[in-house]
């Protein structure tokens, strides 16, 4: 089994922004202080919340947790961006205990952290439930499963409506698509309405 097998399969849960944290990769022997390696991002799935380096010294890729970018503000990294980290040996291979710097002029994709951001400081759906109107039908206008959000509209209505990565996995579904159907509940955030509640059509 491939180390980003064993984070699909393993237990996880969703944090900030829509996150998914797998519970098996955050867990290092406190005397182990890891080695300095170097490589370039190969991928990040920011939904999932990891991604992997292809080091340069030739010793095979290594795992990057979101965890190992807190100190720099930071919960993905662009593809193609020059890291240097100190990694420890896991049992399926080299994991970054700590990212130590970050040079994005060598990223070949744009840098998702900007709208990560932008969907974090929206107001959190779960505070919102209380306040939030009856089931109704909506319509899915856009939804980017990597950046973590979308918009809906009402039928009739092209005011745009934003849906989080989080609250759609709350409502038991992985992704949606321009057009699909959904029922939602919706309340009004600190920047506008948003949906605190999906569920597929009946």
């Amino acid at each position: 089994m491939r180390l980003d097998q064993q984070q699909d399969e393993g237990e996880t849960r969703v944090g900030a922004a829509g996150i998914a944290v797998p519970g098996s990769v955050i867990a290092f022997p406190v005397e182990d202080e890891g080695e300095a390696v170097t490589g370039t991002v190969k991928w990040f799935d920011v939904v999932r919340g990891f991604g992997f380096l292809v080091a340069e010294d030739g010793g095979g890729d290594v795992l990057v947790h979101f965890s190992a970018l807190r100190d720099h503000g930071r919960r993905s990294l662009p593809e193609g961006a020059r890291v240097e980290c100190l990694a420890v040996a896991r049992d399926r291979g080299r994991q970054a205990r700590r990212v130590v710097a970050i040079d994005l002029s060598c990223a070949t994709v744009a840098d998702p952290e900007p709208a990560l951001r932008r969907a974090a400081d929206r107001t959190d759906p779960v505070a919102l439930v209380d306040a939030a109107g009856a089931w109704e039908p909506v319509i899915v206008k856009w939804f980017n499963r990597l950046r973590g959000y979308g918009f809906v509209n009402r039928a009739g209505s092209d005011d745009d409506i934003f849906v989080h990565m989080e609250t759609v996995r709350r409502g038991g579904l992985v992704d949606l698509t321009p057009e699909q159907p959904l029922q939602v509940r919706i309340a009004e955030g600190r920047k506008g309405p948003l949906v605190v509640m999906v569920a597929a059509p009946d």
